[in-house]
């Protein structure tokens, strides 16, 4: 027979404190401070590998919005809505990642960065999921 008696605070218990997804979360918030700190170093390189000269205020600008969200997610990574920022900001580099490619549609780079931003999606909604069940919470709007 199947316990349906199982309340948050139990499956809050039995998944170690969400253990897991703060661990994501925190790798999440390393990896935006590294790919931040990149975009404004670099924009200019980073600009024409996609194909995209003459946008390096738009790349700062989102490097400054991964240093932001990487520095809240380093600091506290026990909050789903710190992820589901990063998603917000993935919708971002997706749509301008679409851009790059309508104007050059041949370019590998633009494909292989449209890919990657895919997958760490997938990652970001996965773990601000997780902690969201975790906090018994199930969408970035609080209750």
């Amino acid at each position: 027979m199947i316990d349906t008696t199982k309340t948050v605070a139990d499956t809050r218990a039995s998944d170690n404190g969400g253990l897991v997804w703060k661990k994501t979360s925190y790798g999440l918030g390393i990896f935006s401070l590294v790919l931040g700190a990149a975009e404004l170093l670099v924009p200019k390189r980073i600009a024409k590998a996609l194909s995209s000269e003459g946008h390096e205020g738009l790349i700062r600008g989102f490097g400054a919005r991964e240093l932001v969200a990487g520095g809240g997610l380093v600091t506290d990574q026990g909050h789903g809505l710190r992820v589901w920022n990063r998603v917000a900001g993935d919708a971002m580099d997706l749509t301008a990642l679409h851009f790059a490619r309508t104007r050059a549609p041949e370019n590998r780079t633009i494909w292989g960065a449209i890919a990657f931003v895919a997958l760490v999606t997938t990652v970001d909604i996965c773990t601000a999921i997780g902690l969201d069940r975790r906090t018994g919470k199930s969408l970035p709007i609080g209750r």
